[in-house]
């Protein structure tokens, strides 16, 4: 009994190792083919359209107040965002400039050379506006001379008064006694190229008298007498007395007692004033005066021609103060 008992418990034992064996392999074969299934769920598994779902349904059940946390799928939320982010396509950009940046130094070298144009620039038509200023003013003050100087040589022309002014020649000698012959005034522009301002006017009268003039000099004295008479534009004759070797001991001048007067008005636009040249106005010779553009008004010019008649004036007062 004992043995056979001894066999029953080997047979049962055995069998018990195959059952376990077999179902081992059982076990392993199921393993298996849950793998096989499940990778294939994993292939053919939409994880987009599952977030998609997801997000939908979140958003519907927290509007009502009602949060389901089975339907977010956090694993896979998390799994999408990091596979989105990993493969994310960046934004365009905005192209950035070709050139290479500057430096410190040349941005604020042109800077510099910036400011110191239009400083450059400022100050170029500040000077222009000047210069034009100054401009205006001595064409418009010679415009107003030429005014008065040909109305006065037209009626003086006409009337040809007695000039009340002697002009002392030499020694004893003086013209005396003149009346007025003919005057004429014109004036003279720059080029269109150059603005065409008021360059001069000129004002001239012939004087004339009774008398002429008989006077000697000996030697040396000759050639500067001669000199002296054509500096103060005199018309003239002369008689030469040479000795055997032809110099020039002594000789008569013939005097004409006639005079001519010039006046001038000159503009130096550089200077911005006028120069007025005078020759045998207030005595025999040349006389400059320098003259600003503001002086000269419609009484300093009546001042002028008081001059021109040889009648008391303060011309010469004029060109000093502003009255």
């Amino acid at each position: 009994m004992s043995k056979l008992n001894k066999q029953e418990t080997s047979s049962i034992i055995h069998q018990a190792i195959c059952a376990k064996r077999d179902s081992r392999s059982s076990i392993a074969a199921d393993i298996a083919q849950m793998e096989e299934a499940l990778m294939a769920d994993l292939e053919s598994f939409d994880i987009d359209a599952a977030v998609a779902k997801a997000s939908r349904e979140h958003v519907s059940h927290s509007g009502a107040g009602t949060l389901n946390v089975s339907l977010e799928f956090p694993e896979i939320a998390a799994a999408s965002r990091e596979f989105h982010q990993a493969h994310k396509i960046p934004k365009p950009v905005a192209a950035m400039p070709t050139t290479a940046p500057k430096e410190h130094g040349e941005t604020d070298l042109l800077a510099q050379l910036r400011q110191e144009a239009a400083n450059k620039q400022r100050a170029m038509h500040s000077a222009l506006a000047n210069r034009n200023a100054i401009n205006d003013s001595v064409d418009k003050a010679l415009k107003q001379v030429f005014s008065f100087l040909h109305e006065l040589v037209e009626q003086l022309n006409i009337v040809k008064p007695a000039i009340a002014r002697k002009y002392h020649l030499i020694e004893k000698h003086e013209f005396g006694e003149l009346l007025w012959q003919e005057g004429f005034a014109d004036y003279r522009t720059q080029s269109e190229s150059a603005g065409a301002l008021t360059e001069m006017v000129s004002f001239s009268y012939q004087l004339s008298g009774a008398r002429n003039f008989c006077i000697e000099r000996d030697g040396p004295l000759v050639e500067r007498f001669r000199t002296l008479l054509f500096d103060y534009g005199l018309q003239f004759s002369c008689n030469e007395f040479r000795n055997d070797r032809r110099y020039v001991e002594r000789a008569i001048f013939d005097i004409q007692s006639k005079l001519s007067v010039n006046a001038r008005w000159r503009a130096d636009y550089a200077n911005g004033r006028i120069i007025l040249e005078t020759r045998n106005l207030e005595r025999l010779g040349s006389i400059p005066y320098h003259i600003s553009p503001e002086r000269i008004d419609q009484v300093m010019l009546n001042e002028f021609g008081r001059l021109v008649l040889g009648q008391p004036n303060h011309f010469r007062d004029r060109l000093r103060h502003k009255i």
